[in-house]
């Protein structure tokens, strides 16, 4: 999920070459096995757009979406980006939506963490510069 590889994946793919993956930790599916949101139904959904304005506008939308199916939205972020993502779910969500933020998997300096964004408006937690998985559930 989420692998640069999938242009070589589907290249070997379409020559007939056999893939097969290999068993070990997906940082994406740990957080949100770890999150306490909806491991049923969920939505992996990558980077979100980069531009503020357009990032916010999006956000909003998963919010309504996770609202409506009762979903949990997971996107990623490049490190350095992280704080800029976190401050546009602070701006933009409900106060009682959930956010988990898992940094660090499987590292010795892993944290994950859910609660509202109320709760994460009060304490942001220090995720600069480090690999992070967000999950929102409204």
């Amino acid at each position: 999920i989420a692998d640069p590889g999938q242009i070589l994946v589907a290249a070997a793919q379409e020559a007939g070459v056999t893939v097969k993956p290999l068993v070990g930790p997906n940082s994406i599916l740990l957080a949100l096995m770890a999150s306490g949101m909806n491991g049923q139904h969920f939505q992996f959904l990558g980077y979100l757009p980069v531009e503020t304005a357009e990032r916010n506008r999006r956000i909003k939308e998963l919010e309504i979406v996770s609202r409506r199916e009762g979903s949990a939205q997971i996107f990623i972020e490049t490190p350095y980006r992280n704080l800029s993502l976190l401050d546009s779910i602070l701006k933009t969500c409900s106060t009682q939506t959930r956010v988990c933020i898992a940094v660090n998997l499987t590292g010795p300096a892993e944290s994950i963490q859910t609660k509202t964004v109320g709760s994460w408006r009060k304490a942001i937690p220090e995720i600069n510069k480090q690999p992070a998985i967000f999950i929102l559930q409204a």
